[in-house]
Order: structure tokens, then sequence, then C-alpha cells
């Protein structure tokens, strides 16, 4: 098999079930792309030695026959602030440089019991706190398809290296788009679970009300399969779930009779770019070829949620590092100086965000999931910035401006809780990819999936590779 890297990880998974590959084969796959591409600046650490012994296994596992895991000999590295006892862990940042963990995060331990393995760490921005992918301690993440242009933040290193076949896969962490921007910006599918579907046991903390756990992979399919692994309650996590785990995967039958979408007409197409607008118009045309009914509805309480939502944010990230930034505030950069704003904001106005929360979720659901099954939105409204235009510690104008626009579209849901999915839907006139992005009811990941998998069934956006690649 050529090309193997280029596999989706369900593509990967079945041809180490049916013996055409070797899980070494893959895990060499991707180191051979690291190495080839190390201008994208994607990877902070890797441990060949340590997961060749894993693929090793892996590969005897298979002579051997028995069951086997749905992740069985697949390599991947992921985001480098999901804790592995005993393997470095920087968070992206110099206060965590020589980081080691005693625990291992339960997402971790439950992709290592389904047969994955894992050989790195990737690029991220510092804390977690970015959009964008700068990161001045361990250098900017660079976009696959034009380099001097943001990867998306803040699992840049998860979205280009799926995206540059370094992995087959990557978990990302969530707090306002950090899966789905990088997904958008890179053209890879991440999904954005429902709040507390996924475990964050012994994963880096920012913002416990808004903090998610997902993966970034190449497909629907992909990603189906990951979050059949990873979700479900978890003793370690006592915020974690306790809703029933279906089968992902086996939902996505290619079935929409009746599904109704609902296509905002205030607030997540209003300052669109063009080339933005134009393919997310034609996406919609797609999906109603394929019977989705297409329904323009207005999306209320807009205001409210995004002041929420930024004061959950802030406060809440600033609790969680407050003792760091008393003893060790030289070692913070310009991009999380706006943090410090947390320590500025009322009890009452943090405990007020707290309590509307599920006030507001009841009255958006009955508005939207009222009258549609889900809402389709651009994932990123602007076309893909420039890391210098984007740089705030630079001499861009609206640096910090434009860098917190990219999650316009997406803090939104962190705010509600509500499952999103984003999918490539075409590229900007500058070579970039432009997401799509589908969200629902609570837990119904079963149905975002089943109308992304649907959409990349009858489109090839998700089968284009970056140039780099060629």
């Amino acid at each position: 098999m050529s090309n193997l890297a280029e596999l989706t990880l369900t593509e990967a998974a079945d041809a180490i079930r049916a013996g055409n590959v070797s899980s070494l084969e893959l895990l060499d796959a991707c180191f051979a792309h690291i190495r080839a591409r190390k201008e994208l600046n994607a990877v902070i650490w890797l441990d060949y030695e340590d997961a060749r012994q894993s693929a090793l296994r892996a590969d005897q596992a298979t002579k051997k026959g028995g069951k086997l895991g749905l992740l069985h000999g697949i390599p991947m590295a992921h985001k480098d602030m999901f804790y592995r006892k005993g393997k470095p862990c920087t968070c992206g940042s110099r206060i965590r440089k020589n980081f080691v963990p005693e625990v291992t995060a339960t997402v971790l331990a439950r992709m290592d019991a389904a047969g994955a393995y894992s050989f790195g760490g990737l690029n991220m921005a510092e804390f977690a706190w970015n959009g964008t992918g700068h990161n001045k301690e361990f250098g900017n993440c660079h976009n696959p398809w034009n380099l001097p242009y943001v990867a998306g933040g803040s699992s840049s290193g998860s979205g280009a290296a799926v995206a540059a076949c370094m992995t087959y896969a990557a978990l990302g962490s969530d707090t306002g788009g950090s899966i789905r921007l990088p997904a958008a910006a890179c053209g890879i599918t991440g999904i954005k679970p429902t709040q507390t579907r996924v475990s964050r046991a012994g994963v880096m903390p920012l913002s416990f009300s808004l903090d998610n756990v997902g993966p970034l992979a190449r497909t629907a399919r992909d990603c189906a399969r990951i979050l059949s692994v990873i979700a479900g309650h978890d003793p370690l996590d006592p915020t974690s779930a306790t809703e029933d785990v279906p089968h992902y995967e086996e939902a996505l039958n290619g079935k929409l009779d009746g599904l109704k979408i609902g296509v905002p007409t205030t607030y997540f197409l209003d300052d669109a770019d063009q080339p933005v607008g134009l393919a997310f118009d034609e996406a919609v045309r797609m999906l109603a070829k394929l019977g989705v009914k297409v329904e323009r509805i207005p999306v209320p309480l807009i205001d409210d949620i995004l002041a929420y939502a930024l004061i959950l944010c802030r406060v809440e990230s600033a609790t969680s590092h407050a003792e760091w930034m008393r003893k060790r505030p030289q070692d913070y950069t310009q991009d999380v100086s706006w943090l410090y704003g947390g320590y500025a904001i009322p009890a009452t106005y943090y405990l007020e965000a707290l309590s509307r929360r599920g006030p507001l979720l009841k009255e958006f659901a009955k508005e939207v999931f009222g009258r549609v099954d889900m809402l389709a939105t651009p994932t990123i409204p602007s076309c893909v910035p420039t890391l210098a235009e984007t740089d705030v510690e630079g001499q861009a104008v609206d640096a910090e401006a434009k860098s917190r626009a990219l999650s316009a579209n997406t803090i939104v849901f962190n705010y509600l809780g509500l499952p999103t999915i984003s999918v490539n839907c075409g590229f900007d006139p500058n070579g970039l990819p432009i997401g799509l992005s589908f969200t629902g009811r609570p837990f119904a990941e079963v149905d975002i999936l089943k109308l992304a998998d649907a959409y990349q069934q009858e489109t090839d956006w998700h089968k284009c590779r970056p140039p780099l690649l060629a």
C-alpha cells in the first residue's frame, strides 16, 4: 500500500485488522512525514523508541488473532496537555517545560485500551490560551496549506499534524473553539462534544465551565470511532456525564430523511468574508440536494451568551493560574496577558454568568431546536489570517481583535455546552480551507456526526491534501 500516512484513521485500523499493513509501517510512515515537514513546527517532543515497542506489541497481537480494539495498532500524537505518567507534558509553556505527570489522562487510558498508542506531544498555544497557534516558547505552528498563515488554535499542532499526515488523529481541547478552529483552518474534521460527554481527568484545565476534550481527524467517521472510545462517565471526573454512549460509527448510515437544519439570519454570517459566505451557501445547497430541509431562522440571545462566556473564561482561567501568576509572572508571555483581566471581574458578575447558563440554554433550545434539528454556521467567519496579522507582540494593527474574532462563531456553543462539529467546505483565494459547522441538541453527537459524514460522502473537500504533500 502506498502513501500509508495519508490513510484515514478508520482505513488504517481496518487495514491492520485485515493484515494488509503493520502498525510499525504506519508509525514509520508518520515519522517520515514529520521529518519531511519540520517547517510546520507542529511537534514539541517525540518518543520513537517507546512507540516502536508499542507497534511491535500491536503487530504480535494482530498475528495471534482474537479480539482487537477499535483503534488497534494506530499511532497518534496529541496536543501536549494530556498527561501520561512518566512522559513530558509542557502545556505549551515555559512554566511546565520540564513537567512530568504522575498520572495518565482517562482519555489516553481509554485509547490505550482500544489498542492505540502515543508517540509525541504536539504544539499548542501557551496554556491553550489563543486561537491562532502563536507560541513564543516553542515557536509558532504554521498552516500546512500556506505557511505564513495561522493553523488555528489552541490545538494548532493537532490541526497541522493531522492535515500534514503526521498522525492519523489527535486529541485537542476546546474552551472557546480550540478543536474547531484548527480543524477549519487546516481543512480537517474536529468535534467538540456536549459539555461533560468526555472525561477531563488528567487534562490541563483552563476554564472548567467551558473546557471540552475531543478528536481532530480526517473524517467524521474517524471522529465517530474515537468518540465511541473516549466518551462516557469517569469516576475520576465527577463532572462527567452518566449518559449512555452510543456506537457513533454504526449510526453513520447516510439516512437524512426528514432532517431539518437552521441557517442563521442573525450574527453568524453578519461579518463573514465573501469567500466564506459563498462556500457556506454552496454547502447549504448541497445539503438541500441530499434531502435536508433548510429553514432560515434568527438566533436569539447572542449578546448575553458572548458576554457571559467571556466572564466565565476570564475568571476561571485566572483562578487556575493564580498561584503561578503571583510567583512567576515573568514566565508568561503577552499572548496570555489578557488573562489578568479575570481578577478585576466582580464575583457577582461571575455568579450571574453561571446562574444564567441553564435558563439561556433552555430559551435558546426552545427558539432554535423547537424549529430545526440542528444549526449550520461557518466555523470561522473570516478567511484565515496570517501569523503576522495576529501577532499580539508584533506591530500589526488590531492583532488582538483579529485573533479574538476567530472564535466569534465558536465560543457561543461552549457557553451553551452544545455538541458541534467542523468539516471542510472549500478554500479561500489564498488556498486556505473554509470550515462548516453543525451544532445539535445536548448529547446529539450522533446527529451531527451523521450529517457531517453524509456531507463528506457527497463532497471531496475532506480528501484534499496540502500542496506540501505533493
